[in-house]
């Protein structure tokens, strides 16, 4: 693998914004006959598949009503995430950025996992009982993926409830709702809504002793170089693999965007699990169009050939 030449989060080309939940009328006939046979063909892959790499995005999360903040109408106020979720912008200020999180943070923990997460979960306790694994490489920070039950789970952006302190360094976990409590009522995503402006020192802050350092959101910002630890983890999962699934992904931010192509160039079976294809279906040995929370329950429920 090569993950360690595009380890910066960045964007690729952008996919159109419309997607589908069925194949377009203008597909010609033999992908209509692809797209129907496809789950059964990857039934058959699935049962003998001993190391499952599961590559999850921002569609999972969508599905269990997590915004995306991406395409038209995808602004926070006035701003795009990538205006906000940045180093510049939280230097710039702060306020406005821990507002942005906070408003994400409220929202993600008013929400459940849908039935994605738990197929995934449940397939991964299951298979582990046969001495097969599986492992899921979430781009999403939404945690929603442990929620369900899920334990070999590797967060390549981060996580929303965990922050970093910008002076000592320290990570730690934080589910408080608010976070601080300048923050209460704070966040609201209305264009009309003015920033509340919180002096920085009522911004959440370190609380190891002696430090009382600015904390920030402990997530890859744009720009930002993805943690070496977690990248090397994926390495070693993606070169392991026997099959991979690329689910709910529009496959155009990296390094995330290759792991599927990267795997495939290893002739491993890779399935596609999507609402529409993507930049990079044709890598993919399977493409299986469909809402996560339809079709994954149906490809990774108990095969006829396991035993236990």
């Amino acid at each position: 693998m090569l993950l360690s030449h595009v380890a910066s989060r960045s964007f690729g080309p952008r996919l159109p914004d419309a997607v589908r939940a069925s194949p377009p009328a203008s597909w010609p006939l033999v992908e209509m006959l692809r797209h129907s046979s496809d789950m059964g063909k990857f039934r058959q892959v699935f049962s003998k598949a001993k190391h499952i790499a599961i590559i999850t995005g921002a569609g999972v999360s969508a599905e269990s009503g997590i915004p995306t903040f991406r395409g038209a109408g995808g602004l926070w106020r006035r701003w795009k995430a990538q205006d906000l979720a940045t180093p510049e912008a939280f230097s710039r200020n702060p306020s406005r950025v821990w507002e942005f999180y906070h408003h994400r943070r409220e929202v993600t923990l008013s929400k459940s996992p849908n039935a994605a997460h738990y197929a995934i979960a449940e397939c991964e306790a299951r298979l582990s009982k046969q001495g097969r694994s599986v492992v899921v490489i979430t781009q999403n920070v939404d945690e929603l993926h442990r929620r369900a039950g899920s334990k070999n789970v590797l967060e390549i952006h981060g996580n929303l409830f965990k922050t970093r302190c910008i002076s000592c360094g320290s990570v730690k976990g934080n589910h408080k709702s608010p976070i601080c409590p300048s923050l209460l009522g704070k966040g609201a995503p209305d264009p009309e809504t003015s920033d509340a402006q919180i002096p920085v020192n009522d911004l959440p802050r370190c609380e190891d002793s002696d430090c009382n350092g600015l904390l920030r959101p402990d997530v890859i910002w744009f720009g930002e170089t993805l943690d070496s630890n977690v990248l090397t983890q994926v390495e070693k999962e993606l070169d392991m693999c026997d099959l991979c699934l690329v689910v709910g992904t529009a496959s155009v931010v990296y390094p995330a965007a290759m792991f599927g192509p990267q795997v495939a160039s290893r002739r491993v079976p890779v399935a596609e699990f999507n609402t529409n294809t993507t930049p990079k279906t044709t890598y993919f040995t399977h493409h299986i169009q469909g809402l996560c929370g339809t079709t994954l329950p149906l490809a990774l429920a108990r095969h006829g050939s396991e035993v236990i």
